[in-house]
Formats: structure tokens, C-alpha cells, sequence
């Protein structure tokens, strides 16, 4: 039977796949739109199963958010010039909406059949790499900042004393800074609460190495090479934990002074209650 370009064109525009690819499907599907669609479907999953060994260095963060909830996901391909396709990022902010109404913490089955798809239209391996939710209480909010075009994406989330300081615009901007803080440093801690204790004895454990290996510390007391120690550790504490760093404004203010004066200007008790990164590529 004769397949009509019309028909050709619109089955390219509902699915993106070529034109090409889209008269045999329409042709073995003898015109049948819906079979031809499926079709298409099919042989774009085989193509998929056939990329899924090639490498996804590349890839963008998308972010979906209503007023207590936020959901992040992170969608790899191959190339950066597939990380900027318009297609690449409408099936990316698809895959983020989604998440988000389902609260999705973790990749599923309609999850993954989205990005399959995605990937059928693109003829590139790509994968869902990660699915993160948050959720703010009445005391809460939650803030995103994606950066590089989508290669980082930072989500903070902050409580006060009163929902109404979020509206203040001077917290609203120290908030949108400490993503940018977060971005910038990647602070491994919030702060020295959060810091494993098995982790911090193995830092402490290498400094104590090094001061018995030091020539120079083999004639001092032992309440001064305790108070080298210390001190070590202290500054490697505001080295990894976000309160304790330079803020990305100020790096001569800690992000704790800087808080604190946001607060006493406002009015408002604040806090950095959580803070989360994403990096394309990194786990």
C-alpha cells in the first residue's frame, strides 16, 4: 500500500526517530499508525540493549519542586552534545516530574522505562544514574541550584523559627549563597556532629604518624605535640565541615559568622538543616 508522507511526517514528530525508520514501520504495519508507533518502540529497545556496554561520562541534572518537596535525578549519556538536546533535556525534566510525584528515592520501573525511551529517540546509551527526594516541614524550605548546565545540582534545606522568614529577601539570598557555597567546596560535613568518629580517628591516627615521624617533634613536651595534634585536627574540621569553611562571600567569615549575622539582621533563628551535591559522572 502507498504510505503518505503526511503520515510519515507525523509519526516523526510523535516519536523522533527517522524518517526513514518511520516509513517501514508504517509500511510493515500496512498504514496502521498505532501498530507502526510500537513498532518503532520495539526496535529502538533492541537498539538500546545493543548500546547499553558504551560509557555515559556526560549527562545532566534535572530538578522538579513544589511548595514542600523536591525531587533531583541524574541522566547520563555519552556525549555533552546529547547532555544540550533540547529532546535530551524535555525527556530529562519528564523523567524529574515524575519522581516527584511519586516521591521516588530510588530508581524504578517507570523511571527507567522513561529514559529507555529517550534513549530509543536518541540512538545513545543513556542511563538514569540518580533519583534523590526531599521533603521540607511546616518550618522548612528547600532550595536547588544547578550549575554547568545541569553538571552540578546542590539542594539545601533550611528551618527557622517562623515560615515567614523564607519570604524575607535577605534570607532568601544567604540561602540561594550557601547553595552557591555548596557547589563551590562540596563540603563532605555539615557540620562536626555529623563527622563519623571512626572517620576522624583515622585522620587523627595519620597526624599522629606524622608528628612521631618529624625529627624536629622528637624534643618536645608532650602537652605541646598534644596541642599540635589538636590543632591539626581543628583545621582539617574547617577544612570539611560547611559551618566551619570561608563562606563563598566572605571567605575571612565562617559560614556559621555569616549565618548568624543574617539571623541577628532578620530577626529570624535559622539553620542549615541539610545540604546535598550532585556531580555528573560522580557517585
Amino acid at each position: 500500500m502507498e504510505i503518505k508522507a503526511t503520515d510519515v511526517k507525523a509519526l516523526r514528530e510523535k516519536t523522533g526517530a527517522g524518517m526513514m525508520d518511520c516509513k517501514k514501520a508504517l509500511t510493515e504495519a500496512n498504514g496502521d499508525f498505532a501498530a507502526a508507533e510500537k513498532l518503532l518502540r520495539e526496535w529502538g529497545m533492541a537498539g538500546v540493549e545493543k548500546r547499553a556496554g558504551r560509557a555515559t561520562n556526560e549527562g545532566r541534572i534535572f530538578v522538579a519542586q513544589n511548595a514542600h518537596e523536591l525531587a533531583l535525578v541524574e541522566i547520563a549519556c555519552e556525549t555533552d552534545f546529547v547532555a544540550r538536546n533540547q529532546d535530551f533535556i524535555n525527556a530529562g525534566t519528564k523523567v524529574v516530574e515524575t519522581a516527584l510525584a511519586q516521591k521516588a528515592n530510588a530508581a524504578n520501573e517507570s523511571l527507567e522505562g522513561l529514559v529507555k525511551e529517550i534513549a530509543s529517540k536518541i540512538k545513545e546509551n543513556i542511563t538514569l544514574k540518580r533519583v534523590a527526594y526531599f521533603r521540607a516541614g511546616a518550618l522548612e524550605t528547600l532550595h536547588a541550584y544547578l550549575h554547568g548546565e545541569g553538571r552540578i545540582g546542590v539542594v539545601v534545606k533550611f528551618s527557622a523559627n517562623d515560615a515567614t522568614a523564607f519570604k524575607n529577601e535577605k534570607v532568601a539570598a544567604f540561602i540561594h549563597d550557601i547553595a552557591l557555597h555548596v557547589a563551590a567546596f562540596n563540603p563532605m560535613f555539615l557540620d562536626e556532629t555529623k563527622v563519623p568518629a571512626s572517620w576522624l580517628a583515622e585522620q587523627k591516627e595519620i597526624f599522629q604518624k606524622q608528628i612521631d615521624l618529624d625529627e624536629k617533634m622528637k624534643s618536645k613536651p608532650a602537652k605541646v605535640l598534644e596541642g599540635i595534634l589538636a590543632g591539626k585536627v581543628k583545621k582539617l574540621l574547617a577544612d570539611v565541615c560547611l559551618v566551619d569553611q570561608g563562606f563563598v562571600r566572605d571567605e575571612k567569615v565562617t559560614v556559621a559568622a555569616a549565618l548568624q549575622q543574617v539571623a541577628k539582621e532578620t530577626g529570624f533563628q535559622l539553620a542549615i538543616a541539610e545540604y546535598y551535591f550532585a556531580k555528573v559522572g560522580q557517585s
